[in-house]
């Protein structure tokens, strides 16, 4: 144990996976062919949502879902200083203005409160209002989604979900992806997350009209669909670019992957949860643990822990020092040299800051071993 290395997180990729994608390496087409299409079709179904658009990240999904919803040069968006960068630096591709509202000190997900603050605040002193909210399930736990979705009712904005960790939650006994609460919904397929692709990502939504727009933005701006067409011209050969776009296109062979490991969802979950319960059980009392919403259920992507702010850089350096490789998800995005180049500084987003110097992500993977979990558990307790 001492010499074996164990990761916050890793891919379980199996016989079934490989056979999959070597099946679609000896096929017709290797990209733009039926797999991506099926790998949608599945989502769509485990979602119970309209449409599904794959893509080749989670980066090129938030960005899309961006563009599909109109954001631009005189938008301002709001997102949580702890997530991945992706997050926020989607609204800045677009040519917005980002900002961001401060986290719960409970959930460790964005604050309603906070958040309905801040809007009314931004009425009372006849400030911007934001055009569209990015939400961030951190770690699989999904955020407070009804009260979100009634403050963008009152006051007027989009929603996107950031659900890279969140794939296989549920909020109030519906799928998160089910699109109740929000115009978008995006999952990454980063080998560390719920099931891979390898790299990959997608964008959920119910609306056709945005379904549409992402698919275009993914593809060039270009448009093969007679319905839509501009000029009427008859002709097998003739496309249309109505827009400028980027070349965002998932290949055959990553959802041909993504699929198969769509079959061992129920599986993955179920190890996940055991895990979770495993830590919960010895770690409850000494440690502060993520709070989960009412009628929420986590997806266990990462399971984080809060120890005190004097001993977090010794436990992190002593059990990596035992090959017990804990991360940080995350620092907080404002924090990062290029934001506070752009106006942030430290002391803007108090619980965020305080997160950071607290938060540990214990390994968390289905191949994750009882006797790894006692040894991770061992060496942390001494710790603490």
């Amino acid at each position: 144990m001492k010499n074996k290395i164990i990761p916050y997180s890793r891919q379980f990729v199996d016989e079934e996976d490989q056979k999959a994608v070597v099946r679609v390496l000896k096929s017709d087409y290797l990209t733009q062919g039926p797999e991506v299409r099926k790998f949608e079709n599945t989502l769509s179904k485990f979602c119970n949502v309209n449409y599904s658009i794959a893509l080749n990240s989670a980066t090129s999904a938030l960005h899309s879902s961006c563009v599909a919803l109109g954001i631009g040069n005189n938008d301002l968006v709001w997102t949580v200083p702890i997530t991945f960068v992706a997050t926020a630096n989607a609204a800045l591709y677009c040519g917005a203005t980002i900002d961001f509202v401060d986290i719960d000190s409970k959930t460790w997900c964005i604050s309603p409160e906070k958040l309905e603050n801040k809007l009314k605040f931004c009425v009372r002193n006849k400030k911007r209002l934001p055009s569209l909210l990015i939400v961030v399930h951190l770690g699989g736990q999904s955020c407070e989604m009804e009260k979100i979705f009634e403050l963008s009712v009152k006051y007027n904005f989009k929603v996107i979900e950031d659900a890279s960790h969140g794939l296989g939650g549920l909020y109030k006994n519906k799928r998160i992806g089910s699109c109740q609460y929000s115009d978008v919904v995006v999952f990454s397929f980063h080998p560390v997350k719920i099931i891979s692709s390898g790299e990959g990502g997608v964008a959920v939504t119910n609306s056709k009209k945005i379904a549409d727009k992402i698919a275009d933005f993914r593809s060039h701006g270009i448009v093969r669909d007679r319905n839509r067409m501009e000029e009427d011209i008859d002709s097998p050969w003739y496309y249309e670019q109505q827009s400028l776009g980027f070349n965002y296109r998932l290949s055959d062979i990553h959802a041909a992957l993504g699929s198969s490991q769509m079959k061992k969802i129920s599986k993955f979950a179920e190890r996940r949860n055991e895990i979770r319960n495993l830590y919960i059980k010895n770690l409850t009392g000494l440690v502060r643990l993520q709070h989960s919403p009412k009628e929420s259920v986590t997806s266990n992507h990462l399971f984080i822990i809060r120890v005190p702010q004097n001993k977090h850089k010794e436990i992190f350096v002593k059990l990596r020092e035992k090959n017990i490789f804990v991360g940080l998800h995350y620092m907080p995005v404002h924090l990062n040299p290029f934001y506070k180049k752009i106006g942030f500084e430290k002391g803007m987003f108090p619980e965020a800051e305080a997160y950071s110097k607290e938060a540990i992500s214990l390994p968390m993977f289905p191949k994750l071993q009882n006797r790894e979990i006692k040894f991770v558990l061992s060496n942390l307790k001494k710790l603490l």
